[in-house]
């Protein structure tokens, strides 16, 4: 009887963590789907309006014109993906390389999960009525400034950046997005494309940010900061057409990976 009481417990502990598991995977497929939503809408945004937002301002766009259950949806998929990400940082989930490269691959998915909590912070300040979630690169360059040695932190930031882009060119060439898919979609022409085409107009915008960035640092000067928004802004035509193909592109790339 002892045993079988152990054995009970022990299947409910099991069973507890197998649920738990499950809910955090089904966020974060909500999770790679909103984010996927988004890049959606910022090319869209530029093809039809000219208009230059990054994940932040659209999520804000989506927010005037939808209801609050979507919102909440989105706001949980997003801290999903973001814990998730942290998590690989953290724990070494997708089994990165022991060398430097495997630990700028976890780096890069810590930052990817604080941006994405500060995403679902932002929808939910929008549930809640908020009629603007700006921050901006400007604004947080100029309050790194105002420290001592702040234009260093932000110089930093900026090449910390422009490495994140290269990689993800790098990454583009490689096709090594394609890992974590299953195996029968990972063959499918339209599963390397839009990942192909994805992250090369990420890593495009990202160095662009980061050169921003760096020279608001350099030059003590907040002004001159600028994220994704300001990127795809700066862009010219054609050239901000081809990269909101490629980010359009990402954003069917993340669905797939939903």
């Amino acid at each position: 009887m002892e045993q079988r009481s152990h054995a009970t417990v022990g299947g409910g502990q099991e069973d507890g963590a197998m649920d738990v598991s499950a809910r955090l995977t089904s966020l974060t497929r909500i999770g790679f789907a909103t984010r996927g939503l988004l890049y959606l809408i910022i090319a869209v945004l530029i093809v039809r309006t000219g208009r230059a937002e990054d994940p932040s301002g659209a999520l804000e766009y989506l927010g005037e014109g939808t209801g609050k259950l979507l919102m909440v949806v989105m706001a949980a998929g997003l801290v999903g993906y973001g814990i998730w990400r942290m998590a690989d940082a953290t724990f070494d989930i997708e089994r990165h390389d022991t060398d430097g490269k495997g630990y700028a691959e976890r780096a890069g998915a810590g930052l990817s999960g604080l941006v994405h909590l500060l995403l679902a912070w932002q929808a939910v300040q929008l549930i809640q009525g908020a009629r603007s979630i700006g921050g901006g690169s400007q604004e947080s360059a100029r309050a790194a400034l105002d420290l001592p040695g702040g234009w260093a932190v932000v110089a930093l930031a900026g090449a910390l950046l422009t490495v994140i882009g290269l990689y993800q060119l790098i990454k583009a060439a490689k096709g090594s997005y394609l890992k974590h898919l299953e195996p029968d979609i990972a063959r499918r022409p339209w599963a390397k494309w839009s990942g192909r085409l994805g992250y090369a107009a990420r890593g495009v915008v990202f160095v662009i940010s980061g050169a921003f960035i760096i020279k608001a640092g350099l030059d003590s000067r907040a002004s001159d900061a600028g994220g994704m928004a300001e990127a795809l802004a700066w862009l010219e035509s054609p050239a901000d057409l081809l990269v909101a193909a490629g980010l359009f592109a990402f954003g069917l790339f993340s669905l797939i990976e939903a």
